[in-house]
């Protein structure tokens, strides 16, 4: 989708970066609510900052349990739990409302619970990343909440314990990001008028929108307008540099730039660019393949398609592989589970029936062998995608 026809940019300069409103207005370019058009942006892409370590204790777990068996080894044996994850559970109805996840668990000590036998408090050093509450600024977790601890690892195993109370999991370190710097900014007179104001008024939904080379909207991403500083542009024009002292934490990893960059002179025409990629940024990859159009194939059934196997090795290279092998590159079949089934129930996609060659698919089902998808299931996430893709007439041959 281009939008840069109908925003009037003018100059020699780049337009890369767009500041909005609203992205529902990014569907219809002559509805763009436009704040700013801008050069470039600078302090968007960060590193990823280890979680902060933390003394966590488990108040009450139970004796018998596969945590505390675990956790009660000699140090000599192993002392180390790997990564954990701590489901925060009501008490009432047992929905989840968060989880915590607990970085390179060590035992420091653990200690039979004061006044009860049949427990066992539990004394772990820990990165603590994932709260909800820590962003809310919650120091403890409401006592009628009970907690769940799992393997970070082994989605669908059974919980390896409970515990009554998690002490050290809510630590009160709020992030302080850097400002994003927007480079080359033309402000709108809605964004003018919000620089004139000395008191403005929290802005809401205001979107930072990435263009590629030909003006179309590759990603975009919710900021925070709280401008703090504003001065003349370093690249002349009588533009703006603006800097947003943006609070959130979600941010783009720096992996991403060189993909977004490989991105803006086009979708990609060539399978498996995205195969070097760590996880994380093979995530970025597929936050930016399009579901359409398709081209010539648009709507049609049957055929034989080849999906390349040896790059399946974590969720979204499995999803990358098998959009690559339907649609072509820089297209997805849905990224994950509910997409892939909804992708295959109809609409501008090739829609089954249709044969799939799966190529080297031994390297997906030994990837995923440990990786079931619910609770207590049996099936692993390489089982559940020929269930899915079988259950929506996509005829399967394992290579």
């Amino acid at each position: 989708m281009r939008v840069t026809e109908f925003l009037g940019w003018k100059r020699d300069l780049p337009l890369r970066y767009l500041l909005v409103e609203d992205d529902s207005s990014l569907e219809d370019p002559e509805r763009v609510a436009l704040l700013a058009r801008c050069v470039d942006v600078e302090g968007l892409y960060v590193a990823p900052v280890p979680p902060p370590r933390e003394v966590v204790t488990l108040r009450g777990c139970p004796r018998d349990s596969r945590l505390v068996a675990l956790a009660t080894r000699p140090a000599a044996e192993d002392r180390l739990l790997g990564d954990l994850v701590v489901d925060v559970l009501a008490a009432d109805d047992m929905t989840s409302p968060t989880d915590v996840e607990l970085v390179d668990v060590s035992v420091i000590t653990h200690r039979p619970t004061p006044g009860d036998s049949e427990h066992i408090d539990l004394v772990l050093g820990a990165g603590v990343a994932n709260t909800m509450y820590r962003a809310l600024a919650v120091p403890e977790a409401p006592t009628s909440y009970r907690f769940e601890i799992r393997s970070a690892h082994r989605w669908g195993d059974e919980p390896l314990g409970t515990c009554l109370e998690a002490r050290g999991l809510y630590p009160q370190r709020p992030p302080r990001p850097e400002p994003i710097h927007l480079i080359g900014c033309e402000p709108t007179e809605a964004l003018l008028e919000r620089l004139k104001d000395p008191h403005p008024r929290p802005w809401e939904c205001v979107w930072l929108v990435a263009l590629d080379r030909n003006g179309r909207v590759m990603y975009h991403r919710g900021v925070d307008v709280d401008i703090a500083d504003v001065r003349p542009s370093v690249v002349g024009s009588s533009l703006l540099d603006l800097a947003l002292a943006d609070r959130r934490d979600d941010r783009p990893p720096l992996e991403a730039r060189a993909i977004h960059e490989t991105w803006y002179d086009g979708e990609p025409s060539r399978p498996n660019l995205w195969a070097p990629l760590t996880t994380r940024g093979r995530y970025t990859w597929l936050r930016l393949t399009t579901s359409g159009p398709y081209g010539p194939g648009i709507g049609r059934s049957g055929g034989e398609y080849h999906l390349d196997g040896r790059f399946a090795t974590d969720v979204p290279g499995l999803h990358l592989a098998i959009g690559e092998a339907v649609l072509g590159p820089g297209r997805e079949l849905g990224g994950d589970l509910f997409w892939l089934r909804d992708r295959l129930g109809g609409g501008p996609a090739v829609v089954p029936p249709f044969t799939l060659v799966w190529h080297d698919s031994d390297i997906a089902r030994r990837t995923f062998a440990d990786q079931a998808v619910e609770c207590g299931a049996s099936s692993s996430y390489f089982d559940r995608v020929l269930e899915i893709l079988d259950e929506r007439g996509v005829t399967v041959v394992l290579d």
